[in-house]
């Protein structure tokens, strides 16, 4: 297997047994506690071309270094960055902050929801236009896995990790359901898993995913701790259908719309009772420097170190949330 080593290497087809980080495969077992579900740098499209937004690399660097480096001292390993293709997503800044601190950096390739995408990914010539179909997007994503992630415009450097697609809040629509079918191909034929952010209705969207072959511990369920989710019982079917229920949004403990940390716990309890502990990742959905967009300036360390904590305070065992923070994201994130 490839041993880290600090410096990139040239993407490939996925090793199985490894995890696909910014400066190559890594050996799952040497990735410690995972911040599954964070962002790095995101940047809404078109905001680097404002006057009144900054971009200085060297500012977003030391700022980003230094969150990643309280996250390693507080015994964290990965983090994964689930932005996707086009949220600002910067694999070179990624690579040197990977160097700098010693952490794995797993990030992603893929894109949702429709709202988000460009006419680049509608045809045109149709009225009205129809989305891309399945295999472009698969085909897309899955060069992103073999050949490495596109640093605009000429340059490919190192191997998503993850593919991610998100679909429209209101209800799924037809673009949504091409993208989710091609980043559901594409996982199933890299081995490399399918991050899911579900619109309205998480089960029939996780259903779309599974329709394509991709076997449900591939998936991730993202954002099952939104009130409406845990409404319509959708933690506990995503956990019996065998993808994994994430929890990502430790920490948001003022918005009406998702669970505060000690409703969070109580669920995270009830699906472990259930017998659904293998089934289960936790994150914070932090937003290490953010343009154009609110800010979201939680710890990268907050899950491990204060909300999984206070699970634990509740009845969670310590072999629980070893399961929870370290096996349960290896397990998903290894190539297959």
């Amino acid at each position: 297997m490839t041993q880290f080593d600090g410096t990139p290497h040239p993407a490939g087809k996925a090793v199985p047994g490894t995890v696909n980080t910014v400066l190559g495969p890594v050996p799952a077992g040497e990735l410690g506690v995972i911040a599954v579900h964070e962002a790095l740098l995101s940047v809404v499209p078109g905001a680097e071309h404002a006057p009144d937004i900054s971009m200085d690399r060297a500012e977003i660097f030391e700022t980003l270094a230094r969150k990643l480096s309280r996250f390693r001292d507080h015994g964290g390993g990965t983090i994964v960055d689930s932005t996707g293709m086009f949220h600002g997503r910067d694999v070179k800044l990624y690579e040197a902050l990977s160097r700098s601190t010693g952490v794995h950096i797993v990030a992603s390739t893929g894109m949702g929801p429709e709202e988000m995408l460009g006419g680049y990914f509608l045809t045109p010539q149709t009225n009205p236009p129809t989305p891309w179909p399945a295999e472009k997007f698969a085909e897309l994503f899955g060069k992103e896995i073999t050949e490495g992630m596109v640093v605009p415009r000429v340059e490919r450097r190192g191997p998503a990790g993850l593919i991610v697609t998100a679909t429209t809040r209101e209800g799924t629509t037809a673009t949504d359901e091409s993208l989710v079918r091609g980043a559901a191909r594409t996982a199933r034929d890299s081995g490399v898993p399918l991050s899911l952010r579900f619109g309205a209705d998480a089960l029939r969207d996780l259903d779309i995913a599974l329709d394509e072959g991709l076997p449900a511990d591939r998936v991730v369920v993202g954002g099952l701790d939104r009130r409406d989710a845990v409404a319509a019982g959708a933690p506990l079917e995503v956990a019996r259908r065998g993808a994994y229920v994430a929890l990502d949004h430790a920490g948001s403990n003022d918005d009406p719309d998702i669970l505060d940390d000690r409703t969070r716990a109580e669920l995270l309890l009830d699906l472990v009772r259930a017998g659904h502990v293998a089934r289960i990742v936790v994150s914070g959905n932090a937003v290490g420097v953010a343009k154009g967009r609110p800010d979201h300036d939680l710890p990268y360390e907050y899950a491990a170190q204060t909300f999984v904590p206070l699970a634990t305070a509740s009845g969670l065992t310590p072999e629980d949330a070893q399961r929870i923070l370290v096996d349960n994201p290896r397990n998903l994130l290894t190539v297959r």
